[in-house]
């Protein structure tokens, strides 16, 4: 078992919504678990035919340590991850995932902005959490079908949360839902923004951020899949060859470490600023090789193959050859 892989066992599944479960996971042998922060995601291995490999967002208060918890959407159409959690995971039952990791870190800010869609609401309620009991200063505006296919719905319409959180259901018409244009024309000074969910409410925020100017670095964004698994990481991930042009030198990046941190490792070093794949910093010519694009800052202007950002993206090919 890799240093990273964890046991943990299932204490509690609760239903926070129409086809929403969430599970409360302790350590199998007791005591505490590693420490995550907000934003963070765990990877899971779904028992059953298919050894399904899930990430789903950590969505409790980063100060827990004795525990973590996901929140699963049962999606029919999904590719499978979902419905064998919710069929074959029990309470009691033993699970092996990997530590926590961030691809969509809470930076510090003045003020924050949070706009969450569906199941996207995980991380954001972790950032929540975190904000609310730091006593910063943040909104967060939740959008959904209905009520009663709302995750927390329950839990955020309550104190502390009351006034922090706005509502906002579409019924399946997405134009009758939040109006994000009007909701980005004013920003604090000193806001971030951050928004998970599905690809019609990122286009419209991204749309909106461009629109009303807001600094693309203090811009965050995590795609999720109907299913609830991040788009970013909820698939198996390969290791492949990094080639230093300049050098020769071969390095190895494995499954589950990111280019930017190999580089780091072996001296190689490369600007670098929010790590999350958004604001551009640590942009990185590509000589040869296949890009597997992750991000969101090349999601408005596509990149192809001669450029990738180091901090979140890996390889489509066994091999990439880096202008370095």
């Amino acid at each position: 078992m890799g240093n990273d892989i964890l046991r943990v066992r299932v204490a509690r599944i609760t239903r926070e919504a129409e086809d929403i479960l969430s599970y409360e996971l302790v350590a199998a042998e007791g005591g505490a678990l590693p420490a995550f922060e907000a934003g963070a995601h765990l990877e899971v291995r779904v028992p059953g035919p298919g050894d399904f490999l899930r990430a789903y967002s950590l969505c409790n208060d980063p100060e827990e340590t004795h525990r973590y918890v996901i929140t699963v959407s049962r999606d029919a159409k999904g590719r499978g991850g979902s419905s064998a959690m919710h069929e074959r995971v029990r309470e009691g039952d033993a699970l092996e995932v990997h530590a926590p990791r961030n691809n969509f870190p809470l930076l510090f800010a003045r003020s924050y902005m949070l706009v969450a869609g569906g199941i996207g609401i995980t991380p954001l309620l972790s950032m929540a959490r975190m904000l609310e009991r730091t006593g910063a200063n943040y909104s967060l505006h939740y959008c959904a079908r209905e009520p009663g296919r709302t995750a927390y719905r329950e839990l955020l319409s309550q104190a502390p949360f009351t006034e922090r959180v706005r509502f906002s259901f579409d019924g399946g018409d997405p134009s009758k839902g939040l109006d994000v244009k009007e909701l980005l024309a004013t920003r604090l000074p000193g806001a971030r923004l951050y928004c998970c969910g599905p690809a019609g409410l990122m286009k419209a925020v991204r749309d909106a951020a461009t629109l009303h100017r807001w600094p693309r670095e203090k811009v965050h964004f995590e795609s999720f899949t109907a299913e609830g698994t991040s788009a970013a990481t909820g698939r198996e991930e390969q290791g492949f060859e990094v080639t230093i042009r300049s050098t020769g030198q071969v390095l190895q990046v494995p499954a589950g470490q990111s280019v930017l941190n190999v580089l780091r490792r072996n001296g190689v070093r490369i600007p670098s600023d929010c790590e999350a794949g958004t604001c551009g910093t640590c942009v990185t010519r590509v000589c040869d090789g296949q890009v597997d694009h992750r991000d969101t800052f090349f999601q408005a202007e596509p990149a192809g193959d001669q450029r990738m950002l180091v901090c979140v993206s890996r390889a489509r090919s066994k091999k990439l050859v880096l202008d370095l």
